[in-house]
């Protein structure tokens, strides 16, 4: 494979690692919301109407900015009824065929996130509740991610063609 996929894979599983590793501690945050949320209605007797939406931002932001890590560490569902008895090169080939397929899937989803986001920024859209939170910057977080996974599965095809080749990568 050319030096410049090997460094833009290098690159993106690097960056992937990171954020993913980051974003790994979102889940506490989201425990000390709920924790919160509980103290303040048990203890104190006070609902919090942002409560619920503020948990699902940030499981939101999880799930999405940790897509791309998830990825990398193989650490998604895979169906395995043949898929064990093939060898590494018939695997990688059909892996790259599949990913090809999950490239198109991000790359509609990363057009109509960046409408989204554009349309929340453009007219300053807020969600429909009591807490109406500015819609803006979680959709800018689910873009991001939606983005990072892209370029891990760009990366992910780019090693798969290469181990089908018989030249793997990393």
């Amino acid at each position: 494979m050319p030096k410049a996929i090997r460094t833009y894979v290098i690159y993106v599983e690097t960056v992937n690692r990171v954020i993913g590793r980051l974003t790994m501690y979102l889940i506490f945050m989201m425990m000390g919301i709920l924790l919160y949320s509980t103290i303040s209605r048990t203890v104190f007797n006070v609902p919090l109407y942002w409560v619920v939406e503020m948990a699902q931002f940030t499981m939101a932001a999880y799930y999405l900015l940790g897509g791309g890590y998830s990825m990398q560490v193989h650490g998604h569902v895979r169906m395995d009824i043949l898929y064990s008895r093939w060898s590494e090169r018939k695997r990688a080939t059909v892996d790259a065929v599949t990913v090809f397929f999950l490239i198109v899937y991000l790359g509609f989803l990363l057009f109509g996130g960046l409408s989204s986001t554009t349309y929340a920024l453009t007219y300053g859209q807020k969600n429909y509740s009591a807490w109406a939170p500015p819609l803006a910057p979680i959709k800018i977080i689910m873009t991001t991610g939606i983005a990072l996974m892209l370029l891990q599965a760009i990366a992910v095809f780019f090693k798969d063609v290469a181990k089908a080749r018989g030249e793997p990568i990393t």
